[in-house]
């Protein structure tokens, strides 16, 4: 196969742009020239990558699944020259994506228990939502991915190809403000109507909470007020007073343990999750390598948090 390293940088970088003008600027070459690369990628890989059709540009499905290849190529080779050229890749840092509230309140003493057992862990992270993360993930844009998992929720990935470590066991409470008696002001049980402070449609949290309230009449008594993606968003304004919200028990156990919140009925209404570090298997960088091999040859109850 004569496939010329420069072409998958050029795919990489089209696939970033999603323009051929900005792609060819950024690779110093002109546009009918960098447009010829990306046809010869394809005459060599046997299938069309990009849809020229769509602007900006979009890459077919076989383009999707080839880029996880052609950037796992390039990080490989860059990786391997520096090696070559003296540079160490000890210590390079682990790209990890996650939820918004997961990297607030779960992952700092997560990986702070991790580290004692596999090392000093450099690590870069960056909080999106789960969709998001996982679009970055299947695109080979980060090493780790840490999200949610619910086996009811639509967004499921390959196993094959995105390996997971099960690492936390959290619940979703039902939570509102106290009154003067110390009981919630906005309970679930009764007749009258709640102020709800829900998730946005696309947050993966709110899929969870419809599923649980999807047959119950209990949804027909709650009057949205507010709305959001983020959990951490939610618990500001269930404690403003604003009315009750589902959130992750680590987000609150603070506010639970001096009163300042309250659970807001029984744990018939609990949504338990389940909390996974991803990676993708079809690329192969050293330090993921690393911690995967270490990680399993830890005891189980290690890595839950």
């Amino acid at each position: 196969m004569n496939l010329e390293t420069k072409w998958l940088e050029d795919f990489v970088a089209l696939a970033n742009t999603r323009s051929f003008s900005a792609s060819a600027r950024q690779r110093h070459v002109t546009q009918p020239a960098f447009s010829r690369r990306i046809r010869a990628l394809e005459q060599v890989v046997g299938a069309t990558l990009v849809d020229r059709s769509t602007t900006p540009v979009d890459l077919t499905p076989e383009g999707q699944l080839f880029l996880v290849t052609a950037r796992n190529l390039v990080e490989q080779l860059n990786e391997s020259l520096g090696h070559l050229r003296g540079l160490s890749i000890a210590n390079e840092a682990l790209d990890i994506v996650a939820a918004h509230s997961l990297a607030l309140s779960f992952f700092p003493p997560w990986i702070s228990r991790l580290q004692q057992g596999v090392g000093e862990l450099p690590t870069r992270l960056v909080a999106m939502n789960v969709g998001e993360a996982i679009h970055v993930l299947r695109e080979g844009k980060c090493d780790l991915m840490l999200a949610y998992y619910d086996p009811y929720a639509s967004m499921q990935l390959d196993p094959e190809v995105f390996p997971s470590f099960s690492i936390g066991q959290v619940k979703m409470l039902p939570v509102s403000l106290p009154d003067e008696e110390g009981r919630p002001r906005f309970p679930l049980e009764g007749s009258e109507s709640i102020p709800y402070l829900a998730y946005t449609q696309g947050a993966f949290l709110g899929s969870s909470v419809r599923m649980l309230l999807k047959n119950d009449a209990l949804r027909l008594r709650l009057r949205t007020v507010y709305e959001t993606a983020m959990a951490e968003g939610l618990k500001g304004m269930v404690l403003q007073g604003i009315g009750m919200a589902w959130i992750p028990d680590f987000c609150i156990r603070e506010e639970l343990k001096s009163g300042r919140l309250v659970r807001a009925g029984g744990e018939e209404w609990d949504v338990p999750l389940e909390i996974r570090l991803y990676r993708c298997s079809l690329v192969h960088k050293p330090g993921v390598e690393k911690l995967w091999r270490q990680m399993q040859k830890l005891p189980r109850d290690f890595l839950q948090a």
